[in-house]
């Protein structure tokens, strides 16, 4: 019998693979296409605490997120890169200059005061070097530190290690449904051989925004959480910044985007608005790729924004109220099938906190799981 079949291979469900198999238990992840798939291979691509968050008062996700981009900065510095960080404040920008001061030292605490969370003001005699960023209204320019990755290979090693400790990834395989067993559930998968049967002991719901609809499929579950599909928009530039990344505030809304250096071109990103289709079918609409370019060419005029390719992806945040740039970022786990559970769904999380993430997931269902002696600390095992 399996101890902890996943569904879903972005990077949730490939940390709670590698977080089983860790803690020594037989992890099965079963994705319907191929790892990273969805939302994983189309992010801002940012290992980051979320300076933002401290507006709306999400201080635990902060931390823990300041947290995990030190641990992966340790563990995978070959995925995982510091970046310098800036953020222009112009005669316009809705938060003062010493607002913005107050929250860099308030994230530098929540990360430690390492080195690696210090900030500065960038001086006017080296406006110049900027990236040919609009100085015309400019009165200060803040630098810090986060960090950045290619989401996809990361999350394409954060499975390998996953199989390394032992635990089985199966792409192109669908899961069907699952109804209670002894001791766990019967579980139906389809693979292009026909449909087929596992017996496991927790089943984990990874599967983002397919989320509700595999909840849909196991019996004895509990009732679906009301969510918002929120697409992303992101796309690529010919040229882009070569000094970092800028943290601009969008003209339009107030919004925060990102122009950042990508594969030696440039991104910028992103957007949000509610999508209510197949989330196979997320694409970028012509208002979101028009709100990013006007945004481009007002902070960075000479910049040449020619699209060479462009990506949506969607997140899942809860349904609430308040617009959706405010609302909470973090993870939500829905245990389900009894007490202790042997179900865990995952609403959202960030792709920083996915290790956080997966040791919760597994917090939770260990109560259920057969004693074993763990095989490795995630925390350790380089990426």
């Amino acid at each position: 019998m399996i101890d902890v079949l996943i569904i879903g291979g972005g990077i949730h469900g490939a940390g709670v693979a590698q977080a089983a198999a860790a803690a020594g238990f037989e992890a099965v992840l079963v994705e319907r296409k191929t790892l990273g798939h969805g939302t994983s291979s189309r992010s801002s691509k940012l290992i980051h605490g979320g300076l933002r968050y401290l507006e709306s008062g999400h201080f635990g996700l902060v931390r823990e997120s300041l947290h995990e981009r030190r641990t992966l900065l340790r563990i995978a510095p070959d995925l995982v890169k510091p970046v310098r960080f800036y953020i222009p404040i112009y005669d316009k920008t809705s938060r003062p200059a010493w607002q913005v001061r107050a929250g860099l030292g308030f994230y530098a605490v929540l990360g430690g005061l390492g080195k690696e969370n210090r900030f500065r003001s960038i001086p006017r005699s080296r406006w110049d070097e900027l990236d040919g960023l609009d100085i015309q209204g400019l009165r200060k320019v803040f630098q810090y530190w986060d960090a950045a990755t290619d989401d996809l290979l990361l999350t394409q090693a954060v499975a390998r290690s996953a199989a390394d400790l032992g635990a089985v990834i199966r792409e192109q395989v669908e899961f069907v449904s699952a109804a209670p067993a002894k001791s766990g559930f019967r579980v139906r998968l389809r693979t292009e051989d026909g449909e087929q049967e596992e017996l496991c002991r927790t089943l984990v719901n990874a599967a983002g925004p397919w989320v509700n609809r595999v909840l849909g499929t196991v019996a004895s579950a509990p009732p679906l959480i009301g969510m918002d599909l929120v697409q992303g928009t992101h796309l690529v530039l010919e040229e882009g910044p070569t000094r970092g990344i800028y943290y601009t505030e969008a003209i339009q809304d107030r919004r925060g985007i990102f122009l950042m250096p990508w594969k030696g071109h440039g991104m910028v990103g992103t957007t949000e608005k509610v999508f209510t289709g197949d989330p196979e079918m997320t694409a970028p609409g012509q208002d979101e790729i028009d709100y990013l370019l006007e945004n481009v060419a007002h902070y960075f005029p000479k910049l040449n924004s020619r699209v060479i390719d462009s990506f949506s992806g969607l997140r899942v945040l809860l349904r609430g109220q308040g617009d959706l740039f405010r609302r909470p970022r973090e993870m939500v786990l829905r245990p389900g099938a009894g007490t202790p559970p042997r179900l865990v769904t995952m609403y959202g999380g960030k792709l920083t906190g996915y290790r956080a993430s997966a040791q919760k997931v597994m917090k939770l269902l260990r109560p259920v799981l057969p004693q074993q002696a763990p095989r490795a600390d995630t925390a350790e095992l380089p990426l």
